[in-house]
């Protein structure tokens, strides 16, 4: 499970570093194989274990072919999909592509969350962060109404 929001820096590569707290636990999941894609709906992308990514492909696999928004999802994590692998200093080459689509500058928060990350331009995140309404109200998906913290 990955949790927490740590900031970090892109290096003139285009290269993370993944703090040091989640390298054991990828190279023994995935052998520091990952594969990353874009998260249309948020501006961030989405770093998965090769694994996870795999049972996340099946999922979008099984969806039906004549939605239009099935196939528009389809479409969007699929084709912006990139395998990368971690070095062994921890570092990941994040595709420039992908930089360019979320617009990805020199800084990112790199969050935790359960089984992959999701990795945002500082600025973004920040904003996401300040414009989000507490008192806002919610739906949760069905069969979740009960959850508490």
């Amino acid at each position: 499970m990955f949790r927490g929001a740590n900031s970090i820096s892109i290096d003139l590569k285009g290269r993370i570093a993944v703090p040091v707290r989640y390298r054991e636990d990828l190279m023994n999941a995935c052998g520091g194989q990952m594969v990353i894609t874009a998260d249309r709906q948020d501006q961030c992308l989405l770093l998965y274990p090769r694994p996870d990514w795999l049972e996340v492909e099946k999922k979008l696999q099984q969806l039906p072919t004549n939605n239009r928004a099935a196939r528009r999802l389809q479409r969007f994590m699929v084709g912006h999909a990139k395998e990368v692998e971690m070095d062994r200093q921890g570092r990941m080459l994040i595709p420039s592509e992908l930089r360019e689509l979320i617009k990805l500058d020199r800084t990112a928060v790199l969050v935790g969350q359960m089984h992959r990350f999701e990795l945002w331009d500082e600025q973004n995140w920040n904003e996401q962060w300040d414009n989000d309404d507490p008192d806002e109200d919610f739906e949760l998906p069905a069969g979740f109404e009960s959850l508490t913290f």
